[in-house]
């Protein structure tokens, strides 16, 4: 993996949190509820390994919502003009 495709995975991930983050603050607002909406993807229940000497818990769950989506577009176009 070279640096500019680290910098452009960086970029849709901080897009997405970022977007995530304030979709969920604006959310709030009666007018800007369509914001949160969104599904979750991945496993419910985590996955427990116990081996005596050492327990392993995996879990893994996506959310994402429609203000994270908006967050990646503008993050793609924010890194398409640097």
């Amino acid at each position: 993996m070279n640096k500019s495709n680290i910098l452009f995975a960086l970029t849709l991930i901080s897009g997405l949190v970022i977007g995530g983050f304030l979709g969920d603050v604006m959310s709030r607002a009666p007018f800007l509820s369509w914001l949160g909406y969104g599904k979750s993807i991945g496993l419910t229940d985590p996955f427990y390994l116990d081996l005596s000497f050492m327990t392993l818990t995996l879990g893994f769950t996506l959310n994402i919502t429609i203000a994270g989506i908006i967050g990646m577009v503008i993050a793609l176009i924010l890194y398409k003009k640097l």
